[in-house]
C-alpha cells in the first residue's frame, strides 16, 4: 500500500477524475480484436453492441453471449420449474439466511417508504407518487454468484409497488445462472429472469427485443462495459446510477483494531482487483500494525490474488487530526465510510459525501453487504457527491398536479402575466387574461 503523509498531499492525490473512458486489460484487448475484427476501446464495444441488439433482437443477444461467454444456449428465458428446482438444491442454511436478510432489508425499505397516491400542499398544487410498471435488474454473475444483489435490488422494487421485475445475470459456464441467485429471485418473488449479462443486456433491458420486454428503469452493478452501457441507454430509459468497483475508507485514530481495520479492507479488496481501499488516520503507529495485519490476513483468503491486487493499489494517508480526515472523506465521496475512531457517532453529520456510514467496532461494510437493511447497491467514483444509495424512492414517479379554482387564478393570474410578458411570451400572458376577464 502506498503511504502518504500530510492532508495536502492526500486531498491531491484522492481529487477525482470524471467518469468518461476507462481503458481494459492486455487480455481483453486481445478478446475485443478476436470478436470484433479491430481493436476498439470499451466505449466503442458497447455501441457496438447496443446498436446491434437494437436491429436484431434476440438475435445479436444469442451472437454475443456466445462470443463473449462463450456459452450457446437454445433460449435465454429461465423458467420457474428451473427457479423452483433451483431453490430447492440450495443449502438449507443458506436460505434460511437470505430469508432472514430478505425480511430485514424489506422491513428497513418499507420504513422508508413515501406515501402513495395523491396529496395536496395547498388548495392549488400537489403531487401524485406512484411505482414503476416494469424495471429491469442486471445481477453480475458468471464465474461468481451474487443472491444478495437480488435482494438488494428486488425488495425495493417489490416494496414500491412495481408490477413486473425482470431479472438479467450471465450464465456460468454450465449455461445456467447460479442455482442461489435463482434461490434469491424465488425469495422475492421473481419470476421473469434471463441468462444474459454484458452490455447485451443492458440493451435488451432499454429498447426490448422478441423475448426480452423493454423496461422503464435499469438498477444494478456491473462491469466497465455494463456501466457504459447504462450510460449510453438513459434517456431511452432511466437509471439508477453507474456503480464502479467497490469501494472502502476507515477513518481511524489510536483506539482502532489494526485486525479489524484489516479485515475490512480486505473484505472489499476481495470483490475486484480495482476496488479502493484506503485508511486515513491519526496514528503513525496502527498505519503500521495494519499494514502488518494485511500481509498476515490476506495469506489465508481463497481470493488473495484478487485482494492482494486491490491492496497493493491501496493507500494509507497519515494526518495531523480527524477534522483532516472528515476532510478528505468528503473530497473523496467514496462508497463507504467506517469509522473507527472514539465517539464516532458524533462525526456522522460532518461527512457529507458517503454512500453508506458504518459506525464503530461492531458495524463492519460486510454487515452491510448482506443483512443490515439497506441496499448496498451504492454510488461510487466519486458520485456521492450527487448520488444516493438505492431503495425505494428508484422505483417512484412523480408527477404534479395544479388544481386552480376562479378565486386562486383570480389571486395569481396578474401576478403569472407579469412574468410572461417581462419573459416575451405573449401566448402565455394571454392564457390567462382570457381567463381573468
Amino acid at each position: 500500500m502506498l503511504t502518504i503523509k500530510g492532508f495536502t498531499k492526500a486531498k491531491k492525490l484522492l481529487e477525482r477524475a470524471k467518469f468518461t473512458e476507462v481503458g481494459v486489460s492486455p487480455k481483453t484487448a486481445i478478446k475485443i480484436k478476436q470478436i470484433f475484427g479491430e481493436s476498439l476501446s470499451a466505449k466503442e464495444v458497447v455501441e457496438h453492441i447496443i446498436l446491434d441488439v437494437q436491429k436484431r433482437g434476440d438475435n445479436a443477444v444469442s451472437y454475443y453471449t456466445t462470443r463473449i461467454d462463450g456459452i450457446e444456449l437454445n433460449t435465454t428465458k429461465v423458467s420457474e420449474e428451473e427457479i423452483e428446482e433451483a431453490y430447492n438444491s440450495v443449502d438449507t442454511e443458506l436460505v434460511a439466511a437470505l430469508k432472514l436478510a430478505a425480511r430485514r432489508i424489506e422491513d428497513f425499505h418499507i420504513a422508508c417508504k413515501p406515501k402513495i397516491g395523491i396529496s395536496f400542499a395547498d388548495n392549488i398544487a400537489g403531487r401524485i407518487i406512484r411505482p414503476l410498471n416494469r424495471v429491469g435488474l442486471y445481477i453480475p454473475g458468471g464465474t461468481a454468484a451474487y443472491p444478495s444483489t437480488v435482494l438488494m435490488t428486488a425488495i425495493p422494487a417489490k416494496v414500491a409497488g412495481v408490477n413486473d421485475v425482470v431479472l438479467v445475470s450471465p450464465p456460468n459456464r454450465s449455461g445456467d445462472i447460479h442455482a442461489c441467485t435463482l434461490a434469491a429471485a424465488k425469495i422475492t418473488g421473481v419470476k421473469n429472469v434471463f441468462k444474459i449479462g454484458g452490455a447485451q443486456a443492458i440493451a435488451a433491458l432499454a429498447f426490448g427485443t422478441e423475448s426480452v420486454p423493454a423496461v422503464d428503469k435499469i438498477c444494478g452493478p456491473g462491469n466497465i462495459f455494463v456501466t457504459l452501457a447504462k450510460k449510453m441507454v438513459y434517456g431511452a430509459v432511466d437509471i439508477d446510477g453507474l456503480e464502479g468497483p467497490s469501494e472502502i475508507v476507515i477513518v481511524a485514530d489510536e483506539t482502532a483494531s489494526p485486525i479489524l481495520c484489516a479485515a475490512d479492507l480486505l473484505a472489499q479488496a476481495e470483490h475486484d482487483p480495482l476496488a479502493s481501499v484506503i485508511l486515513i488516520t491519526t496514528s503513525d503507529e496502527l498505519a503500521k500494525q495494519v499494514e502488518t495485519e494485511i500481509i498476515k490476513q490476506l495469506k489465508k483468503l481463497q481470493r488473495k490474488i484478487i485482494a492482494g491486487q486491490a491492496i497493493e493499489r491501496g493507500i494509507i494517508v497519515s494526518i495531523e487530526n480527524i477534522n483532516e480526515a472528515i476532510r478528505l472523506v468528503n473530497i473523496y465521496a467514496p462508497e463507504h465510510v467506517s469509522l473507527m475512531v472514539t465517539d464516532a457517532a458524533t462525526m456522522i453529520s460532518e461527512i457529507h459525501n458517503a454512500g453508506c456510514i458504518f459506525i464503530g467496532d461492531n458495524s463492519p461494510v460486510a454487515l452491510g453487504d448482506y443483512i443490515a437493511g439497506p441496499s448496498h447497491v451504492l454510488p461510487t467514483g466519486g458520485n456521492a457527491r450527487f448520488g444516493s444509495p438505492l431503495g425505494v424512492d428508484d422505483f417512484l414517479k412523480v408527477t404534479d398536479i395544479i388544481n386552480a379554482d376562479k378565486t386562486s387564478i383570480q389571486e395569481l393570474g396578474k401576478a403569472a402575466m407579469v412574468i410572461a410578458r417581462h419573459e416575451g411570451l405573449d401566448a402565455h400572458a394571454n392564457a390567462i387574461g382570457v381567463r381573468l376577464g
